[in-house]
């Protein structure tokens, strides 16, 4: 049986009914909301969130040092060791210039490094509008000492860290669809993520003294409270605004990041020189005898 008959059929109208939808769904999706591959509209540009109650804390920081100092486990030494080594930081990512051009060479150097790792497949060139460094750094509170598991092990210093500033970056790229056909379409996405709250409790870990290569190492555990605010949009013309689901993706990719990465190890000045002049002497010895 012919089924594109001259006769109209119930066959046919399924057919040309569901063919109709799939036509009107792909120009609604293409035209609306994705743009040609050789199209360069310009993307609706976010700028960082402002939140002052961000910065009032954060101007508060010497105050909140003062009232931990009355506790004689403080970490009061330590705040003011961890605001240094931002502002350290801080300059350094600005080449220590000052105002807008330190500004713009900070968004430089994080748009090359943006660049560099992005997945090329799937995801066009990122375009990094502004950025906000912050002017703050991580509080410390509660320090205690915790001992090991063993008359062995070491003793660990843990710290309560809780960190509000006024981090934030805006950017702008777009999803590349490849399907049906390579460079199909481009989906523009404009986001501003910013910084509400992180808290966390750190372990500060001593070198063994039976270890070749001696570490400082600090560890930061899984349950740690990150709390991001993300704008966005989406789309060409119509436009996709503050998509839930968005915002859980990056909050959870930036989670799996710091969560994988949460112990880091510092090698002690010096000691690694002075392990490798011992495996040396070792290894000359060996040749003699």
């Amino acid at each position: 049986m012919n089924v594109f008959s001259l006769s109209p059929t119930f066959t046919q109208g399924l057919l040309l009914g569901q063919l109709s939808i799939l036509i009107i769904l792909a120009l609604v999706l293409k035209y609306l909301f994705l743009l040609p591959q050789n199209d360069e509209s310009e993307t609706p540009i976010f700028h960082p969130l402002t939140k002052p109650e961000n910065l009032s804390r954060a101007r508060s920081l010497p105050s909140e040092v003062d009232a931990f100092s009355r506790d004689a486990e403080s970490a009061n030494w330590f705040n003011l060791l961890a605001r240094q080594t931002a502002d350290v930081y801080r300059a350094k990512l600005q080449d220590e210039l000052q105002g807008s051009e330190g500004n713009e060479t900070a968004r430089a150097r994080i748009e090359e490094y943006a660049n560099k790792i992005r997945p090329r497949d799937f995801l066009d060139h990122i375009t990094i509008h502004a950025v906000d460094l912050g002017n703050s750094a991580p509080l410390l509170s509660d320090a205690q000492l915790v001992d090991g598991a063993d008359e062995n092990a070491l003793t660990s210093v843990r710290f309560h860290v809780s960190y509000t500033d006024s981090v934030s970056i805006s950017l702008s790229t777009a999803y590349l669809f490849n399907y049906p056909m390579s460079s199909f379409a481009r989906l523009p996405v404009s986001l501003t993520i910013s910084l509400d709250l992180f808290q966390s409790s750190v372990t500060v870990t001593p070198p063994s003294l039976f270890s070749p290569e001696p570490v400082l190492t600090i560890s930061l555990p899984p349950g740690f409270t990150l709390d991001l605010k993300t704008t966005s949009l989406m789309g060409s013309r119509a436009m996709l605004k503050d998509v839930p689901k968005l915002h859980e993706l990056i909050e959870h990719q930036v989670r799996r990041v710091l969560a994988s990465r949460g112990t880091w190890k510092v090698p002690l000045p010096g000691l690694e020189k002075l392990a490798g002049d011992a495996e040396k002497r070792e290894q000359d010895g060996d040749s003699v005898s």
